[in-house]
Formats: C-alpha cells, structure tokens, sequence
C-alpha cells in the first residue's frame, strides 16, 4: 500500500471541498529547516494559493476557517505553518 504525501492529501481535501479553478500547493519546509517548528519531515511550511466560487461573499477569516476545516485535524496536526492567498 502507497501512502500518498502530504501535498496530494491537501490538493485531495481542498479539491473535493472547493471544486477550485486554481490551487497551487507549495511545500515550504525547506526554507525552514532549522527553524522553530521543522520537524525534520520535510512537510511542516506549506503555502496554498486556491481560487474558487465558494470563497464568494466571504470575509477572509471565513475563508480561512473553511480551508482549515475541509483539510481536518488529521493534517493540519502535521503542519507547523500554512500560508494561505484565497481568491474567488
């Protein structure tokens, strides 16, 4: 059995959650490796760009409350830093 990466789990979640016309998933981790919160795995620092018709009407906070939600506990617990830029 292949586990999938972390990336793939990510796109997978946001996609199922937001149908998105754009999504750019970006591992960061190692610009931070050394820093507070690397853990050594190579997939603590991730920014997301995403563009979607869900995201209309909302305010930021809303958006970034629904993105945090759709990936779940199970990866954001994995991830020290996730940058968002959430358009729709």
């Amino acid at each position: 059995m292949q586990i999938m990466g972390l990336d793939h789990q990510i796109r997978d979640r946001l996609t199922a959650a937001f149908s998105p016309r754009q999504l750019i998933v970006t591992n960061d981790s190692d610009k931070h490796r050394g820093h507070a919160g690397d853990d050594g795995s190579g997939e603590s620092h991730w920014h997301v760009e995403i563009a979607a018709d869900a995201f209309k009407g909302q305010s930021r906070l809303a958006r970034h409350r629904a993105i945090h939600a759709a990936l779940g506990d199970e990866i954001l617990s994995r991830i020290h830093a996730l940058a968002l830029s959430v358009s729709d």
